[in-house]
Formats: structure tokens, sequence, C-alpha cells
């Protein structure tokens, strides 16, 4: 369940493929958690921007900006805008939660016997992998600062995680999904 999302694309006049005369303002967002998209309606008179965190719980007194979710997107069916804006907002995330997803490397196991959840991760091949598994022997990585300084093949392993994000969101037919929920 998502609490809050970020915004990825805001539509003050509403989509521009519905009849003027259904049209309502909507905002397309992602979920912080779960990386869920969303179409948002928001509240009379809200001044959303892109980036900006909104939340979107059951708590509807907690609902500021947002007056309530409309229904859960697809990567195609987001804006143009909101399909570019899509890795900033990610990256954003990532860096939000860097203790999450460092320890991901800490904790990331063989899939099959001859596959392992590190090499889900694009541009991170097999000797990568190793490094990471022989460092994480000597003791946890504690942030993505120290897993670049003790493995030297990787470098910005915040993007590695941003980019792996990125592709589970935009292809549905990714067979393992590593951190964005179904």
């Amino acid at each position: 369940m998502e609490d809050y999302a970020r915004i990825l694309d805001y539509l003050p006049q509403g989509h521009p493929d519905q009849s003027k005369f259904h049209r309502e303002p909507l905002a397309y967002a992602l979920g912080v958690d779960e990386f869920k998209l969303f179409e948002l309606v928001p509240r009379d008179g809200a001044n959303l921007s892109i980036g900006q965190r909104v939340y979107i719980g059951k708590e509807v007194e907690m609902r500021t900006e947002i007056l309530h979710v409309k229904r859960r997107v697809g990567y195609e069916e987001l804006t143009t805008a909101a399909q570019k804006e899509l890795p900033f907002v990610i990256q954003e995330i990532v860096k939000e939660k860097e203790e999450k997803f460092v320890d991901f490397f800490n904790r990331a196991q063989a899939i099959t016997t001859r596959f392992h959840m590190l090499e889900l991760l694009p541009g991170l091949g097999k000797k990568t992998m190793w490094a990471i598994l022989e460092e994480r022997k000597k003791g946890p990585f504690k942030s993505f600062q120290d897993l670049d300084q003790r493995v030297p093949s990787i470098h910005h392993p915040e993007k590695l995680v941003a980019k792996r994000i990125e592709m589970e969101i935009s292809d549905p037919t990714q067979k393992y999904r590593l951190f964005v929920a179904r």
C-alpha cells in the first residue's frame, strides 16, 4: 500500500485526449515504496510541481493536495513529459531511501544455481557480482559511497538501482521484479 507518491506530471487543464466537457485536473505520480504509477485527482486550487512528494494514503484529512487516486496506470499510459521525468524522480527516491537499497546489496541472493539477483542490475556482470560478494564477507556495506569505494568496478551504484527500477516499470514483461510491485 502506497502512502506517498512523487508527482511526474501535472495537467491543470485535464488530459487533452478527453472531451472538453469531461476534463478535470489530473496528475501522474510514482509511489515511493512500491513504485506503482498512479493517476491522481488534485484538490481544487492545489498547485503541484514535478517531483513534489504528496500524501495519497487512507487518512483523508492528511491529503492536502490530492483529492483521491483515480486509478493505477501503466507506463505506456503516462504522458510523454511524465515518462521523461520518471528517471529523475526515481533517482531522487533511491537517494532518499539509500539505506533500503544498500541493504539490497547486502542481502541479494542467488535466484537459480547460475543466476544471481545482482546480475539483474544493468551493466553488472559475473565478475562485479563476485567482487561485491567477496567484499560483503568482510562486512556489510554502510552506504552507496562505501560500496563505491570497496568495489572499484562499480561506479554510482544508486544509478544502477534507479536504471533497474525504470526497466521494471517500463517493461511489464520482466520475469524478475526486484523493486517494483506487480
